[in-house]
């Protein structure tokens, strides 16, 4: 009969140890090995396998390991921790370092039954990261078993990337291009939803009548909504009906997704107001219904809705967990590195004559067209409208613009009425503040009213063939001076503009034009999602190695919202003005986010003064939007139908008047003044409401005391970042890699390991990629947990460094490890920090963790590695506090060890560690005491409905500890020379 093992205990198993996880059941072990994660467990059956019982075997004074030992072991012991006994379940197990303002969502989340979240925190804060910290921590606990999030599909890949690398969540892609294939493979009945537990949906897909009923039908227990402001609607919505009537099709979709009181549901937006209070409204009630009522004018209400809503500018967050925010010292405090500012400049261009003459005649052409259309009809006029629109954008945007619009049909053309053709004129020609509608709108929009053509237009487009070049095209020739002083400055910028034709002619007249150290690319509307993300990886590999290298990406604004590139460009250039200063904002936070190493982000805004239309959206829109943000110090969304109210004016006016009218006259329509007064009041309103909704709504759920607490918890259980750093540095140098530390202050550095063992090679490879191993390419490390492809964070969570330490941990406790062997499990130093005989005892504590949740209560093994230390001989040990066995790890041997007493001692203290198992055995009992009261204070229950949240918490310490460390430090004493001595370095 095979023997029964308890939860906790420990096994040897197919050639190693593993801990007997609860899931075990009678004739089956469910394993997990030590140190191990969840991707490592297995089942065993006794009756077929060997399985023994283990006892951890104690040190071996033969093995002796220098004054870096107990750290390097200790910190390897800790990276590779996947199951933490703290609170936090997922923070053991993600690949990458959350700030300590990240956590706050994650705080708020773990004190609710069911989360319900806004997170409205500024662009570039890192709201990606703040919804998967929570998602892999339901997931981690058993609170949640299945995810979708919902996006826009241009974010798909992004999201999906994010949740795999970062998170270890492998999630499907459904969107329009992978369903078919998706419900290729299902079973008869079965919906993708069931199939496949972690999803990442396109929003406009699934609003659909036919996939919205299956998906509400199935939809998991876990949703979080990307730009979640566009899928509500203002009560009083006004602007294009299909705006309107898309916000509606997405707000029933969530309406009824939200119904679910049992449901998790995390909605992320920068813009929660976009200026309109009852589409505010409408997203609280998305997150409870009784928040759209709420009265947020009084305490009561207030605090009610900071239980669910967090909304943090940079300025709250650059500095955080200092004095400031209420603690008693820095010592906790910490630094994201944002940009400090934007340094903006307008660039004005002047046409060629050339130039200046076909833009006369294509306006002269637009005032004939209107007048004509006008006389027809409404449909006609309106038909007539957005064709003359089309064709002025692309005038100025580009020849190659102009000439796909003269030669193309206008969209609008075929509307049978004056409302359809609003609706299919205005998308292409106007630029939406809402990033969501932003796909397919890059194509040059046609301004010919059918096939065949307008002579006239005819004869603009063959002109406008004519002009491409520098010669005839004085745009072309500011960008190509803007790009070389850029990059001689040392920045890779990106060339946003307005139409694919622009960015297929900008890439080819730049060839060769900007130095061979500067390399190319365009992405457009033409290419997938998936095909931009290769094209942009694509360009920021090549020539990676070389510094000297520059880049420059052309894209259009189907990369302007979402897509992360601040790790390989850090300057914009605007050298199409958007119709709608957001637009703007959108395209800079591409690059002005967290992880950009510049201190500084340059944006260019290119205008062409005298073209007749620039200058004026400049002097109207951008003036004005500038002047808000700089007097609240942020950002105010422009609404729609503001920016085309004001863009409508200035083509009134421009075809009134032509290029040669002053900016006064463009107030001197019919009902401009009064137009832009209103507009100009709606604006202020705007930016009023959000500069008070920013101090009325700022975060005070999570006082700062709480994540500070938490914080000091986490690097306590898991490590600093000072120490990873410590510990690659040392070991990569004991495992004969070639590094190289400039000490230049940022504490980056790189490192050849073409010269390690094979095994440190092969977990390496594994994780960077085989050809940077095999061909012995420089591996940048980087104190920032924001990274490039190739590159290693230097933070536990780092694959890269978890591989390190994983090789550095087993070969410590494999003795016969051939080849470097940073850490050992016993050491002796002579050393100054001492002033009598003390111990180090590197000890791992597993401990059983019962944790409620709402499905019923889950049973956990976790681990912890504690430093304890003590004066004297075991048998009369005087034990010290943590600080003090703590700063044990930094005593540098000051003399020589002799050989035989370092044998002498380590034996003495191994043979009394019987007489320590009482003391260890209590410390687990008050680390366990500690962490049941951690728990409960992370999930706060402070209402009588939340009570279960902690109802059945229990943390109970596993016996016996491990010991996988010992060592001794000696005070330095007057020694006789002698021939046979353990060095400083050896000891």
């Amino acid at each position: 009969m095979s023997p029964t093992y308890t939860a906790g205990s420990l096994v040897t198993a197919r050639g190693r140890e593993w801990v007997v996880l609860p899931e075990s059941a009678s004739g089956m072990l469910v394993l997990r090995p030590l140190g191990g994660g969840e991707d490592d467990i297995a089942a065993v059956f006794p009756a077929f396998e060997m399985v023994e019982s283990a006892q951890f075997a104690a040190p071996s004074p033969a093995d002796l390991g220098d004054q870096r030992a107990a750290g390097l072991l200790r910190t390897a012991l800790r990276i590779g921790f996947r199951s933490g006994a703290g609170p936090f379940r997922a923070l053991a197990s993600i690949a990458v370092e959350p700030r300590a303002y990240q956590l706050v969502p994650l705080l708020m989340a773990l004190r609710q039954r069911t989360v319900r979240l806004l997170i409205s925190d500024d662009v570039g804060i890192g709201k990606t990261v703040e919804a998967g910290l929570i998602v892999k921590e339901l997931l981690a606990q058993g609170e949640a078993s299945r995810l979708a999030v919902l996006c826009s599909p241009a974010l798909a890949e992004q999201w999906q990337g994010e949740l795999r690398e970062k998170f270890g969540i492998d999630a499907e892609l459904v969107l329009a291009s992978t369903v078919s294939r998706l419900e290729r493979g299902l079973e008869l009945g079965q919906s993708l939803f069931d199939r496949h537990p972690f999803t990442i949906i396109s929003t406009d897909f699934i609003k659909s009548t036919r996939h919205r009923e299956d998906f509400v039908r199935h939809c998991p227990d876990l949703v979080v909504v990307d730009e979640a402001h566009t899928c509500v609607a203002a009560d009083d919505a006004q602007g294009p009906a299909t705006s309107s009537a898309t916000s509606q099709l997405r707000y029933e979709l969530l309406r009824r997704v939200a119904e679910d009181e049992a449901r998790h549901l995390l909605l992320l937006t920068a813009t929660p107001h976009s200026g309109k209070e009852s589409a505010f409204r409408n997203l609280l009630g998305l997150v409870r219904p009784e928040l759209a009522g709420v009265d947020l004018d009084s305490p009561a209400g207030r605090a009610r809705l900071a239980e669910h809503f967090v909304a943090r500018k940079r300025a709250d967050v650059r500095e955080y967990l200092t004095k400031e925010d209420g603690l008693a010292d820095d010592s906790l405090a910490e630094r994201t590195a944002f940009p400090a500012d934007r340094w903006t400049k307008d660039e004005p261009y002047k046409l060629t004559p050339a130039y200046r003459a076909l833009l006369d005649d294509a306006i002269a052409y637009a005032r004939d067209r209107v007048e004509s259309a006008g006389l027809q009809g409404k449909r006609e006029a309106r038909i007539a409208w957005w064709s003359v629109i089309a064709l002025l954008r692309s005038m100025v945007s580009s020849p190659a613009a102009a000439a796909r619009t003269l030669q193309t049909r206008s969209e609008s053309a075929a509307a049978r009425t004056a409302g359809e053709a609003d609706a299919l004129g205005a998308p292409l020609t106007r630029d939406s503040s809402d990033s969501d509608r932003m796909e397919g709108m890059d194509v040059a929009p046609g301004a010919a009213e059918d096939e065949q053509g307008d002579p006239r237009l005819r004869e603009l487009a063959a002109r406008a063939a004519e002009l491409y070049g520098p010669a005839s095209d004085a745009k072309l020739k500011a960008l190509t001076q803007h790009l070389k002083s850029l990059i001689a400055d040392g920045y890779s910028p990106i060339v946003f503009c307005r139409y694919i034709p622009t960015a297929e002619y900008l890439e080819s007249q730049l060839e060769k034009k900007l130095g061979p150290k500067t390399r190319i690319a365009s992405v457009t509307g033409t290419l997938s999602p998936q095909q931009r993300l290769e094209r942009i990886e694509k360009l920021a590999a090549e020539d990676a190695g070389d510094p000297a290298v520059r880049r420059v990406l052309i894209a259009t604004d189907c990369l302007s919202e979402g897509v992360n590139l601040q790790h390989s460009f850090d300057a914009v250039i605007h050298y199409d003005l958007a119709w709608n200063p957001t637009r703007h904002d959108q395209r800079e936070g591409r690059v002005d986010r967290y992880g950009q190493k510049r201190d500084q982000v340059r944006v260019i805004t290119m205008f062409g003064e005298d073209n007749g239309i620039d200058g004026k959206v400049l002097e109207v829109l951008f003036a004005k939007h500038r002047q808000i943000k700089k007097d609240l110090g942020i950002s105010v969304s422009v609404p729609d139908e503001t920016a085309s109210g004001v863009t409508d004016a200035v083509v009134e006016w421009l075809l009134l008047h032509g290029r040669q009218g002053t900016q006064e006259g463009l107030f001197e329509l019919d009902g401009a003044q009064e137009s832009f007064d209103r507009i100009e009041r709606e604006w202020n309103s705007a930016a009023e409401r959000e500069k008070t909704s920013r101090s009325k709504y700022a975060q005070r759920a999570i006082h700062p005391e709480e994540v500070a607490r938490e914080v000091a918890a986490v690097r306590a259980a898991l490590g600093g970042s000072e120490e990873v750093r410590g510990f690659v540095l040392e070991a990569l140098r004991d495992l004969e890699a070639q590094v190289r530390d400039p000490r230049d202050g940022t504490g980056d550095f790189t490192a050849q390991v073409g010269g390690t063992p094979a095994g440190v090679r092969d977990g390496l490879a594994a994780v960077l990629g085989g050809r940077i191993v095999e061909e012995d390419r420089e591996i940048p490390f980087r104190t920032s947990p924001a990274i490039g492809r190739g590159e290693a964070a230097l933070v536990r969570t780092d694959p890269a460094v978890g591989a390190l330490a994983s090789y550095v941990l087993d070969s410590a406790l494999d003795a016969n490890t051939p080849g470097p062997r940073p850490a050992r499990r016993c050491g002796v130093v002579t050393t100054d920090a001492v002033a009598t005989r003390t111990t180090l005892l590197l000890v791992r504590y597993r401990f059983h963790l019962t944790l409620p949740s709402r499905t019923g209560e889950r049973q956990i093994v976790a681990e912890d590695a504690r430093l304890l230390a003590f004066e004297g001989m075991p048998a009369r040990a005087r034990w010290l506090d943590d600080d003090a066995a703590s700063a044990l790890l930094g005593a540098r041997a000051a003399a020589n060890t002799h050989e035989q007493l370092a044998r002498n001692q380590i034996t003495r203290t191994l043979d009394g560690l019987p007489g320590l198992a009482e003391h260890i055995t209590k410390y687990g009992v008050t680390l366990a005491a500690d962490l049941d009261a951690s728990h409960r204070r992370v999930r706060k229950a402070d209402t009588s409905d939340r009570a279960e949240i902690v109802r059945g918490l229990k943390v109970v310490p596993q016996e016996p500890a491990d010991v996988l460390g010992v060592y001794v430090y000696l005070p330095r004493q007057p020694v006789v020379p002698s021939a046979s001595t353990v060095t400083g370095a050896e000891a």
